[in-house]
């Protein structure tokens, strides 16, 4: 989060649609870096896991069967939860409305864009309020049509993947 910008939003007070608009800018920055690690540590994982398969034959392991059997399980068990938890799509729809929503926050710093024909400060609050909702509620419609579409798509398989992003609609 950029610290040193946030005490010139309000001159130390924040009015509710600023404080809104860094709580969001916060969310979705925690959950786009958390998304990004779970995927780079599963994908490691798997890439390391799926290394090892071919030198079993290689090295004298007791029982190499098993042992490339486990190795190979593990793989398809790290891709399933890739698959299911959506980190690398979250990490990506999640970095995009955060920075989307940075863009927003210096627009309205700056008095440019659509808050520079405001007439005084409640205005371009107003604006701010409104464009900040408009792009939170554009990405839960994302979601919400991820959600939709990896349920059809896993329609009859069994399999009940966990919604983009998992656990909050961003409030």
């Amino acid at each position: 989060m950029d610290d040193a910008v946030r005490p010139i939003l309000g001159g130390g007070s924040n009015h509710p649609v600023q404080d809104r608009l860094e709580d969001q800018i916060g969310w979705y920055d925690r959950k786009s870096r958390n998304a990004q690690r779970r995927y780079k540590i599963l994908k490691l994982a798997q890439v390391i896991i799926a290394g090892l398969i071919p030198l079993v034959s290689v090295f004298p392991i007791p029982k190499p069967q098993w042992v490339t059997a486990v190795l190979g399980l593990l793989v398809l068990i790290i891709e399933a939860v890739q698959q299911l938890n959506q980190d690398q799509q979250n990490w990506i729809a999640y970095r995009s409305a955060c920075e989307a929503l940075k863009h927003e926050k210096y627009l309205h710093l700056a008095s440019a864009g659509p808050y520079a024909n405001a007439e005084n400060r409640e205005q371009q609050l107003a604006v701010l309020a409104d464009r900040t909702e408009r792009l939170i509620s554009q990405e839960h419609v994302k979601w919400v049509s991820a959600l939709e579409e990896a349920l059809t798509r896993n329609r009859g398989t069994g399999s009940h993947p966990a919604p983009a992003g998992g656990n909050k609609v961003p409030s």
